[in-house]
């Protein structure tokens, strides 16, 4: 029996000007990082950094999180990799594995901000929820892609998925768990949760950016057990659920050890 109410999936994953075709995956990254840039910028110049060093950081950081996210991906997942020359380079048909980009995007931004003599930390803390909100408008390609959902579900918000991109078992099934829309507001809840967590609360940085990386991966590991898209498995659960799985404590720890009590070297001599 079909479920009463369903969300509907985009008819098409873009829309063509004359001879261009614009994908939606695309244009939600760019997207994405103009929130970014505008977040961070806002929450930066708060604590009295220039703009103009979020905007260069975003000029290196977002190529090499692109990159980072395609690296991962052909790590990962090299039998997804479209069967032509140029499939390794084919972003615009999803395949970003956040990651890597995460890492290699972060690992960019880092190097800049030293050149720069800023202050990492608080940069860092800076941009934590501006990610997350990245992150949320991103996944709405995904939507656009009908991929990355989960398994199907007679819900009232149930993910209708035409059957061309059905994975083969569930080829009856007509909705599926919109798993995009979970981290979607799972990624904007957590941005507003670590805003209002920076003003009520004394973090010392980067205490929001580590709280970032586990609560995002949090999530992960509940979306993880219910997408079914293609993925490599260990001990019979999905790769990424284990790599959240490690962040998630990774950054639980990173947290405790920013927040932990600190000895100056007067206040120990004084005591000696």
């Amino acid at each position: 029996m079909p479920p009463l109410a369903s969300i509907p999936s985009p008819a098409e994953n873009g829309f063509g000007i004359g001879p261009f075709f614009f994908h939606a995956y695309g244009l939600a990254y760019v997207v994405a990082l103009l929130a970014a840039i505008a977040i961070t910028s806002r929450r930066w110049e708060r604590v009295g950094g220039r703009r103009a060093l979020v905007q260069e950081v975003a000029l290196w950081g977002f190529p090499a999180g692109l990159i980072g996210g395609r690296l991962y991906f052909l790590a990962t997942s090299w039998d997804e990799v479209p069967d032509h020359w140029w499939g390794p380079f084919a972003v615009w048909d999803g395949g970003l594995g956040i990651w890597g980009g995460i890492a290699l995007g972060s690992l960019a931004g880092v190097l800049v901000l030293r050149h720069r003599r800023a202050d990492v930390a608080l940069f860092m803390d800076a941009a934590a929820p501006a990610l997350l909100v990245a992150q949320a408008i991103g996944r709405i390609g995904n939507w656009f892609n009908q991929e990355l959902f989960g398994g199907p579900t007679s819900l009232p918000w149930g993910l209708r998925i035409d059957p061309e991109h059905r994975p083969a078992r569930y080829a009856d099934d007509t909705t599926f768990q919109p798993t995009f829309l979970y981290e979607l507001i799972w990624n904007l809840t957590l941005a507003g949760f670590l805003v209002w967590l920076g003003r009520r609360a004394r973090i010392r940085p980067p205490g929001l950016f580590a709280l970032y990386v586990a609560g995002y991966s949090l999530g992960r590991i509940g979306e993880e057990l219910l997408r079914t898209d293609p993925a490599h498995h260990v001990f019979g659960l999905r790769l990424n659920f284990f790599v959240a799985v490690v962040l998630c404590l990774a950054g639980l720890a990173w947290f405790a050890w920013s927040q932990r009590p600190r000895v100056t070297a007067g206040a120990g001599a004084a005591r000696a």
